[in-house]
């Protein structure tokens, strides 16, 4: 289902959030974990973060692997297949990073748990989600998925629209699993460039879903049929197409051992 190279379309854009992110982790691990790693461009720049690191990417896709095999580093950072609700570190680990995906997983609010007992003392879960499902970017595409020449091909479970918590949602889950929590929101003004922008950077992440489920006409008319309505609810400025992008970071720490938490 995943396209690395169109997911890098936007590299710098899928970035930032991942930057802003690791921004607000405090500590220095030493043993990482970054599930959903995808084509691990992002993974290897934990090495270069915490230079004394040990980072292990995790993702589903067996392209998104391949892809990042290319970027393993002996002894400092390597890639495996694996189902984040299945997989677990051998060990305890200080920071488990799962940015942008928790939204393919119904009821991930329920993993938190799980994912809290991969930590070692004073390590760290950091994560976030696209809060954008209200955006007309998706509505757009739920309205045409969902449409008489559509549905039967493209009906429910083709998007990830009830799959995302509002921001005291995660910080309540957080807290009841016994973590200190920092939980906020960013909206990126996203100026973006080219022909049918929108389109493309949906083509990287959320339309996969719904491509997956078509044959390569049905696609390329799917996509077809969606340009211009993309195009309508984003238009060109001067500038570029400005896509507006709501995000929902979080940053949870087990207690240190003696900090009396």
């Amino acid at each position: 289902m995943w396209d690395p190279e169109q997911y890098l379309r936007f590299a710098d854009e899928r970035a930032r959030p991942f930057a802003d992110l690791l921004d607000r982790v405090r500590t220095i691990p030493r043993r990482v974990v970054d599930l959903g790693c995808g084509p691990g461009l992002l993974t290897r720049t934990l090495c270069d973060r915490w230079p004394e690191s040990v980072v292990t990417g995790v993702d589903s896709s067996d392209t998104m692997i391949r892809e990042a095999a290319g970027r393993a580093i002996p002894g400092r950072l390597d890639f495996v297949l694996g189902d984040l609700q299945t997989w677990a570190p051998d060990a305890p680990v200080d920071l488990v990073v799962a940015n942008a995906v928790l939204q393919w997983v119904p009821g991930h609010l329920a993993l938190f748990d799980r994912l809290a007992s991969f930590l070692a003392p004073g390590g760290v879960l950091a994560f976030q989600v696209p809060g954008n499902f209200a955006a007309p970017s998706h509505a757009v595409v739920r309205d045409l998925r969902t449409s008489p020449a559509w549905r039967d091909r493209l009906g429910e479970g083709a998007d990830q629209t009830v799959l995302v918590a509002e921001p005291a949602q995660y910080l309540d889950a957080l807290l009841a699993c016994g973590l200190g929590a920092d939980v906020w929101e960013t909206t990126y003004l996203q100026l973006l460039q080219g022909d049918d922008p929108v389109l493309e950077w949906l083509k990287g992440t959320a339309l996969r879903p719904a491509l997956a489920r078509l044959d390569a006409g049905s696609r390329e008319q799917f996509c077809a049929e969606l340009a211009p309505l993309l195009r309508a609810a984003y238009p060109r400025g001067e500038h570029g197409t400005v896509l507006a992008y709501r995000r929902i970071f979080a940053v949870a720490s087990r207690a240190a051992v003696g900090s009396g938490r």
